[in-house]
């Protein structure tokens, strides 16, 4: 996947639904290069060509705003691209920035989320820095790496800190597509959900909403029809470690 390739993929990608996404990709990070830089200019004019979605409330946006005009306002961050205004006060414009590894480690708030259609962009001067700061992150729903094979190998160490980083990991994708299946898990460490155990997507999600209660040494009658011996709802239910729909004593 070249350069313009996935720049066109995080614009898409930052600006879907105004950037409202809960896994919009708000920091990239790479090693400096020209072809980094180049991927940058890329982004910044891809994203010049993009016109401001209305956002869902007044607040919002105000707050989408404010965060944009900090980031923007802060040492060492500079503004690379921004998108075409929208047809309301609630379409704030898209944006992209750029800072280098120190700034961003020197300032907690540029790690911070924003809510809406913007990612800074942080330059580390060597694989060293770079693993520097993924170390430096808080919990994130998503991490997604865009790599060669090759890369992959040289970077494992960065996979390994990723991993306890982040709830989804990522290869040459995007965060924002998040498919309702057995395998997904859309949350994440402290303070991108509260308790990284459990996901709000997928088949899994239940486990959110539920707490385990024990009934010891219960007569049959104040049971749960869920608890009954002989299953009256004809669900599965774990007996003895294995799962069955049958009655008990059957």
């Amino acid at each position: 996947m070249d350069e313009a390739t996935i720049a066109q993929g995080l614009v898409g990608s930052v600006t879907l639904g105004a950037g409202q996404f809960c896994t919009n990709p708000g920091v990239v990070m790479s090693i400096r290069s020209e072809e980094n830089q180049e991927f940058i200019i890329k982004t910044g004019e891809l994203l010049s060509e993009t016109t401001a979605a209305t956002m869902l409330t007044d607040e919002i946006a105000g707050s989408y705003q404010e965060q944009s005009a900090s980031f923007a306002a802060t040492e060492g961050v500079k503004q690379v691209g921004a998108g075409k205004p929208g047809d309301s006060e609630n379409a704030p414009v898209a944006r992209v920035f750029q800072t280098d590894a120190a700034t961003f480690l020197d300032h907690d708030d540029l790690s911070e989320e924003v809510f809406g259609p913007s990612t800074l962009h942080v330059d580390a001067d060597n694989q060293e820095e770079l693993l520097k700061l993924a170390v430096s992150l808080e919990g994130h729903l998503t991490a997604t790496i865009h790599a060669t094979e090759a890369d992959l190998k040289n970077y494992h160490d960065l996979v390994e800190v990723l991993e306890r980083k982040v709830g989804r990991l990522i290869i040459n994708g995007f965060p924002t597509g998040v498919e309702v299946c057995h395998a997904m898990v859309h949350g994440g460490p402290f303070p991108a959900t509260t308790d990284a155990r459990t996901t709000s997507v997928g088949t899994l999600a239940i486990q959110r909403f539920t707490r385990p209660v024990c009934y010891q040494d219960f007569p049959h009658f104040l049971l749960p029809e869920e608890l009954h011996d002989h299953n009256p709802l004809g669900i599965w239910r774990m007996v003895n470690g294995e799962r069955s729909r049958d009655a008990i004593g059957t």
